[in-house]
Order: structure tokens, then sequence, then C-alpha cells
């Protein structure tokens, strides 16, 4: 299967996705984001997805990833403002558990994040930032339609230095009167 035949639902993160959150903190899917939080750095970031997905200014907003077949969460997916390069831009990322990886989940839910991220009609350009060693993120973003604009350094989670791959999509002119048109914006993970 790939990922013009894999049908997912992106649904708002909400209270009772904490498991999935923990589920998604395993070292096999942390390797490239410094290993495993902690459990109170994991509740912290359970917190701002769940406000960050009631917020309605269009800073962005966070997603369970849903197996259209089974009904089951597989993965999350989200985008969020940050500031790059002097400028304001969205920044996506997305984790999918290990029994659904390789099935193109993460580049559909990618596609289905893409348009809620133009919808909000906020900023010009959608960042990614997979390691530059993390062959499948790097795969979802050629895939999604993202252009490579080169390497990059970052720290995340704070204190770690991270080598990762700038990848963009242009999501189109902002609505008038909205913020996003300046150069683009720093930061990886929310």
């Amino acid at each position: 299967m790939d990922e013009t035949t894999t049908v997912v639902r992106i649904e708002p993160w909400s209270e009772g996705d904490l498991e999935l959150l923990r589920a998604l903190n395993a070292p096999e899917l942390t390797e490239y984001l410094g290993g495993p939080e902690p459990e109170e750095r994991l509740a912290e970031r359970h917190r701002r997805y769940v406000a960050l997905s009631a917020d309605r200014s269009g800073s962005g907003r966070m997603y369970r990833v849903v197996s259209a077949d089974s009904g089951e969460p597989v993965g999350s997916i989200g985008f969020w403002e940050k500031t790059w390069r002097g400028g304001e831009v969205y920044e996506t990322g997305w984790s999918v558990l290990p029994g659904f990886q390789g099935r193109g989940i993460a580049t559909a839910a990618t596609l289905a994040v893409v348009e809620e991220a133009r919808a909000a009609h906020k900023h010009r350009h959608l960042h990614a930032f997979p390691s530059v060693g993390n062959v499948a993120s790097n795969a979802v973003c050629r895939k999604a339609g993202f252009s490579l604009i080169g390497e990059c350094d970052f720290e995340y989670p704070p204190g770690t230095p991270l080598r990762s791959n700038d990848w963009r999509l242009d999501l189109g002119e902002p609505a008038p009167g909205r913020a996003g048109s300046a150069p683009e914006g720093a930061g990886t993970g929310f």
C-alpha cells in the first residue's frame, strides 16, 4: 500500500490522547529527537497539544492520525507557528506508531495537514525539519511536495544539537492583513 491508497483522518488532539502520546514516546520513535521524554515533560507536551487544538487564532493545530479502515489512532501530526530566519512560518512534525509505518500513513497525514495550514491563510510557508539521518521523514517531505532548502542546525530538545534538513512548502499567499509574508522563520518540535 502507498500514500495514494492510504486513507487516514486527522482529528483534533484532545484530553483523551495522552496514552497515544505515551505510545509515540518510544525509543524507536524518538531516536532522531533526543530520545524519550520523561513523564512530566510528556504531560506538559500533551497540555500544549490540547491548548493548541482549542486555539482558533490560526496559530496551528495538533491532530491524532486515525486509520480510516480501523478507526484506531496510529500517530500524531500538527502544525504550529515558528520564527525562522526573521519571519513567521508554520512548522510541521509527525510520528506514526511502529506497526503502521511503511504504509504511506505519514505522507497521507502530511498532505491533510498541509490543507489545514493552507486553509488558515495566515503564513506563506510550511516547514519541516527532520534530522538529516531520518530517511523516512525526509522521504515524507519529498512525497508531500516540499522543497529541500538545505541543512540547518537546531537544539532539540533544548541543549541537544540536531542537524536537520529544512524542507519548505509554499501554501500560497496569506490572507490580506495576516502575518506571514516575511522571510522564513526557527525551531523544531512543538
